[in-house]
């Protein structure tokens, strides 16, 4: 399978989103979790909208509201309806995402939440981390060009102010849908270079 160093250069900074000259306003943060909203939501003081923009019947909750000169978007794909548990994974994700974007059409989007971190590659509990780069560790297409396709590398938004003002760390992140690690998944995160796992990360800092 290919990694995350397979691809050429000029490939890696083709992904590179290309930053925009204009000023941001409108942010949506995208939370997995409950337990990782609620926090989120108490410091900025965000209320749950009872009248959601999207659509009937999805379990998907958003808290709003300002913060200086910022409208903010707390968005968190619920329960699952069946199973009462948080909708994890990336295909919630990117379903809430995409929708939060039609509905919202916010100025920033950033994916928040914990993850898992590599010791070896100088992780520690308790790091807060910007992601530079971002692929996938569990889909495997072992067909030319298809393994690139199911890598799915792509480049974050460099912050280098917000980097230094709060003194984060920045590493390259390996995402998938499943909590455990197979030897398989492990030899794909390695390949990738990856300090930091989780199972919701499509995104980060992307403007539209």
């Amino acid at each position: 399978m290919a990694a995350l160093g397979d691809q050429s250069e000029e490939q890696a900074m083709a992904a590179q989103p290309k930053p925009q000259n204009r000023p941001i306003s409108n942010i949506v943060i995208v939370v997995a979790m409950q337990t990782e909203a609620l926090p989120i939501v108490n410091r900025f003081q965000l209320t749950e909208d009872p009248d959601t923009p999207f659509p009937q019947g999805v379990p998907w909750v958003r808290y709003q509201g300002t913060y200086k000169d910022l409208n903010i978007s707390l968005i968190w794909p619920g329960k699952d309806p069946t199973l009462g548990v948080d909708s994890v994974g990336t295909i919630s994700s990117a379903l809430v995402t995409y929708a939060a974007i039609q509905a919202l059409q916010p100025d920033l989007i950033i994916n928040a939440g914990t993850a898992g971190g590599f010791k070896a590659k100088g992780a520690s509990i308790g790091d807060v981390f910007i992601v530079s780069d971002c692929a996938f560790h569990d889909r495997r297409i072992p067909i030319p060009v298809f393994d690139l396709y199911g890598v799915g590398l792509r480049k974050a938004f460099v912050a280098p102010n917000l980097v230094k003002e709060l003194n984060l760390k920045v590493g390259k992140l390996s995402t998938g849908d499943s909590l455990d690690m197979t030897q398989q998944d492990e030899s794909s995160i390695i390949a990738n270079d990856a300090t930091v796992k989780d199972m919701e990360l499509l995104l980060m800092f992307l403007t539209f």
